[in-house]
């Protein structure tokens, strides 16, 4: 590893802990102990506030209330950097000022030479979103949904929530344990327990109206859960195996609920099991096109009676 690299590391190695010896410096970098010493005092001089503790339980720590001292960047960092924000500009992600000024922060630390680079960078390298007319370096038509960070602050302290959404022209409201935040096919996800009904639900964000923390003293274990949807995905009533092809069309289209489990490691095979809802005539069709435009290099397992037979009728159709 090169000095300006060791340095960087153990500047962020040092802000990470409330106090550390020369030794456990020197061991988990494989320096010696003159080197160790060396790039401590030049943590020092770069800003890093250091205390020094002498004794036989002596050490170093971190002055608290401190904010962490400029970093030195690669020229390779910097363009991983700045093409890790490019690729994720128009995905309606949170913190979106928080990002901008991240990126305004991260051109005003290099060289006239580095920024020509990235802006050249901005013009030849083209990300899904991105207008090939204008490929701004900070676009503001990036806004996420407003409920999207008040999501996140609240979910950090607890998952258990009151959630109020709208379901089609009616206002419904549940206690949820949020499993997972998540986005899909441009629409931001949110897959909760309901804790009511027992069963999982997964909601657009964009239907979602307030959230509070579910305050109750007697909560049901997320192991209890667990256990609760894992008996209900036994009742799964379609499972297919999908070949490469077939992979590749699921990923252009499939319904939200749905996802694959790969059973190779390179992912050209996977198995699809889930439960659909076969009483209502619009989604059965919904689902028997789906199923068609999965295309041939699927193996149906386990299909339900009446899909099976809405795809042979709609096949019969076609004259195949």
């Amino acid at each position: 590893m090169k000095k300006v690299e060791r340095i960087n590391v153990i500047m962020r190695y040092i802000n990470n802990r409330s106090q550390f010896t020369i030794s456990e410096i020197m061991r988990e970098f494989g320096i010696s102990r003159s080197t160790a010493v060396r790039d401590i005092r030049e943590t020092e001089a770069l800003g890093m506030p250091l205390v020094a503790e002498v004794g036989r339980a002596g050490g170093y720590f971190v002055m608290s209330n401190s904010i962490l001292p400029t970093v030195r960047f690669t020229d390779n960092e910097i363009k991983a950097l700045f093409i890790a924000f490019m690729a994720t500009r128009n995905q309606q992600l949170p913190y979106l000022k928080i990002r901008q000024a991240l990126a305004e922060k991260l051109l005003g630390l290099i060289s006239q030479n580095q920024q020509d680079d990235l802006l050249l960078l901005n013009r030849i390298l083209l990300f899904k979103g991105t207008n090939p007319h204008n490929p701004e370096l900070l676009d503001l038509s990036d806004l996420p949904h407003p409920m999207l960070e008040n999501l996140i602050r609240i979910l950090l302290t607890d998952r258990y929530l009151w959630i109020t959404f709208t379901e089609g022209r009616e206002i419904r409201r549940y206690p949820v344990y949020l499993l997972h935040l998540y986005r899909e096919k441009s629409v931001w996800q949110v897959e909760v327990f309901d804790i009511e009904a027992e069963k999982r639900r997964v909601l657009p964000v964009d239907s979602l109206i307030e959230i509070e923390p579910y305050r109750v003293k007697k909560r049901m274990s997320p192991k209890k859960m667990a256990e609760k949807w894992s008996r209900q995905e036994e009742a799964c009533n379609l499972v297919l195996e999908l070949g490469p092809k077939a992979i590749a069309q699921f990923k252009k289209y499939h319904p939200l609920k749905m996802s694959l489990s790969y059973t190779n490691p390179y992912q050209t095979t996977a198995r699809l099991k889930t439960f659909v809802p076969i009483h209502p005539a619009e989604p059965l069709a919904e689902l028997t096109d789906w199923l068609l435009f999965l295309g041939e290099d699927v193996e149906f397992r386990e299909v339900p009676g009446e899909v099976r037979a809405a795809i042979r009728k709609r096949l019969e159709r076609c004259g195949v």
